[in-house]
């Protein structure tokens, strides 16, 4: 299984161009201009001017959030703190943001660090701006559990945003925090291949190396703890995904991991299920062009049977004979 970098490769490819330009002093800096767009219909605008070329301005832009979604403002609750976080004096937040966008970060190039490693890991860490603002009432919630104290949101049912108009729930305990995803398709043969995909994630889970993997369970009705969700929010065609959530899956370094993999889940099963189509159409070519020759194959053995006509004979005054056998 492929799973999804929380960097974007364009906006990660573009800081580092920009940063070389700036670090060589070889040529001058031009303007640059990007507007890019990323799954799930998250946008970037990526702008440094020719008069300031050691400042450059990125923004991003989410998709519209589902009525029941908690949202301080224009961002998930938490964002802003997380992004001021994150990046400390390397980034300014700018208020207002850019028109038509939900953040806009003021990056100072000239403050990166001088060894080549280290400033790839703090742009890199700029490309993630996606999984530091959706992901952040998420990760606020499991830091909690991580360190074993009681969320103010402990037993009360959360919306987050991770799609366009859809999100996903979590409900906070003191030992355990259960994450359920209403999994819905528009097409449907996707509906179908994805309803596969996920019953596997149950039997998966029995396997032996993956016995301190966080308990799944899949069920085409509503789960008990999404009781009083409005009847828009729990419309999945393709049943509902639950997965349980412990301290030692967000210990140190596996917050991090553990925040984008759920922010993204619906988008990993996406992408497999249009890789299982793709696999399936080329397998049915396959079968086609084989099928193809194996009909023509006798026609052709039939075809070199056949006696070679004789062509007529001609003498030396131009009269035409056949030889006799």
């Amino acid at each position: 299984m492929i799973l999804m970098q929380p960097q974007a490769r364009a906006v990660l490819q573009i800081l580092v161009n920009r940063s070389r330009v700036i670090s060589s002093k070889q040529e001058k800096p031009l303007e640059i201009d990007f507007h890019l767009v990323e799954f799930n219909d998250v946008r970037y605008h990526i702008l440094s001017v020719a008069k300031e070329p050691h400042y450059m301005t990125l923004s991003l832009g989410l998709p519209l959030p589902a009525p029941e979604t908690v949202f301080s403002g224009d961002l998930p609750l938490g964002a802003v703190e997380a992004v001021r976080g994150a990046y400390g004096s390397l980034a300014q937040v700018k208020e207002p943001p850019e028109m038509g966008y939900n953040l806009t970060l003021r990056i100072d190039l000239s403050q990166l660090p001088a060894d080549e490693e280290d400033c790839l890991q703090v742009l890199t860490k700029f490309a993630s701006v996606r999984s530091v603002v959706l992901g952040a009432p998420l990760r606020e919630i499991l830091k909690h559990l991580a360190m074993n104290t009681v969320s103010p949101d402990a037993d009360r049912l959360t919306a987050l945003m991770h799609r366009p108009r859809e999100s996903f729930f979590l409900v906070p305990q003191a030992d355990k925090v259960t994450v359920i995803f209403p999994m819905r398709f528009k097409d449907a043969n996707d509906a179908v291949l994805a309803t596969s995909f996920l019953q596997e994630f149950m039997e998966a889970r029995r396997t032996g190396g993956l016995n301190t993997a966080p308990p799944c369970l899949w069920s085409s009705n509503p789960p008990a703890e999404l009781q009083g969700v409005s009847g828009l929010a729990l419309d999945a065609n393709c049943g509902f995904v639950s997965f349980v959530i412990f301290a030692r899956h967000v210990e140190g370094d596996k917050l991090e991991r553990t925040v984008w993999n759920l922010s993204t889940f619906h988008a990993y099963v996406s992408y497999h299920v249009k890789c299982a189509k793709a696999f399936m159409h080329t397998r049915m070519r396959r079968r086609v062009e084989s099928l193809i020759r194996s009909l023509l194959r006798p026609r052709q053995v039939l075809n070199r049977a056949k006696p070679d006509l004789e062509k007529d004979k001609k003498t030396a005054q131009g009269r035409s004979f056949k030889r006799s056998v």
